[in-house]
C-alpha cells in the first residue's frame, strides 16, 4: 500500500517539512527537503532510527552528585529507554575528567558513553 507522510528532517538547523511517499519501507519519493541530507534522513529514519542520547550518571565523591555524558555516536531508538536504565545504575568515582569514558559498548552496540566536563573531587 503506498502512503504519503510528513516528516521533519532533523539532520540540519533548516529543519525542512519534507512529504514522504513510500510503499511499506520502500521509499518512492521525497519532496519538500533544500538540501541533499533530506532523502538520506527519510532513508534511515524508516530502516534503522538512530538518535544522540544525553543525560546523567552519579559520581561518588564528587563536587557535584552528577556529571554529564552523552553517546558517542547515535543509539538505535527502540533501545533509548534500555540506555537510560542501565545509566541509572552506574556510579563512577572522582575526579571524571572530560571526554573519559564512563561505559564502554553499551548495549553491545559498539557505542562508548563519554563523560562531558570535568568533575574533581569535593574537598
Amino acid at each position: 500500500m503506498i502512503t504519503t507522510e510528513k516528516m521533519i528532517c532533523i539532520t540540519c538547523p533548516m529543519g525542512c517539512t519534507l512529504e514522504v511517499t513510500r510503499e511499506g519501507k520502500t521509499l518512492l519519493n521525497v519532496e519538500g527537503n533544500t538540501c541533499k541530507r533530506g532523502e538520506k534522513y527519510v532513508q534511515e529514519e524508516l530502516t534503522d532510527p538512530r538518535r544522540m542520547v544525553a543525560s546523567t550518571v552519579r559520581v561518588q565523591g564528587g563536587v557535584h552528585p552528577l556529571v554529564p555524558v552523552y553517546t558517542a555516536a547515535p543509539v538505535p531508538k527502540p533501545r533509548i529507554f534500555e540506555l537510560l536504565a542501565q545509566l541509572r545504575k552506574v556510579e563512577i568515582p572522582a575526579p571524571v575528567t572530560m571526554n573519559q569514558v564512563v561505559l564502554e559498548n553499551v548495549l553491545g552496540e559498539g557505542i562508548n558513553v563519554i563523560a562531558s566536563r570535568d568533575m574533581p573531587v569535593a574537598e
